[in-house]
């Protein structure tokens, strides 16, 4: 399993009129929410890190080798004038490629405690090739 990098999270950037730039850059805003990923002897388990969402509206979809969890809020989801703004409860989209060791037919997934938990079972005696790659 490999996180797709090409595909970053949607979201705002401060720079706008109303936030000032912070040293010429463009600062990503908090909507991406962080993954952890680990793998036991019979899964790959994810931890995605997403507090104050509503389960309703996560959605996981398969679409052949890719994987893709994403969250987009309610409409009229009140959006307060912020003093500090740490992380956002905003949407956000992530992509991660499957291989052939996952059992993407069982994927299952809970959201508990402000965590998405995300179990990819493996495919018994599938193991992910492997291979060394020279470096000139």
């Amino acid at each position: 399993m490999h996180y797709n990098q090409s595909c970053a999270a949607k979201g705002n950037y401060y720079g706008s009129s109303e936030q000032p730039r912070k040293s010429g850059l463009l600062i990503r805003s908090m909507q991406r929410a962080a993954v952890n990923i680990f793998k036991t002897g019979s899964s790959f388990e994810m931890l995605v890190f997403a507090p104050g969402r509503i389960r309703e509206h996560f959605h996981l979809d398969v679409k052949g080798t890719t994987l893709t969890v994403s969250y987009l809020p309610p409409d009229g989801f009140p959006r307060p004038d912020w003093i500090l703004r740490e992380y956002s409860r905003g949407g956000f989209e992530r992509t991660f490629d499957l291989d052939e060791s996952v059992d993407a037919e069982n994927i299952s997934a809970k959201y508990v405690d402000g965590v998405l938990q995300v179990s990819l079972p493996l495919v018994p005696g599938k193991q992910p090739e492997k291979r060394e790659i020279v470096i000139d």
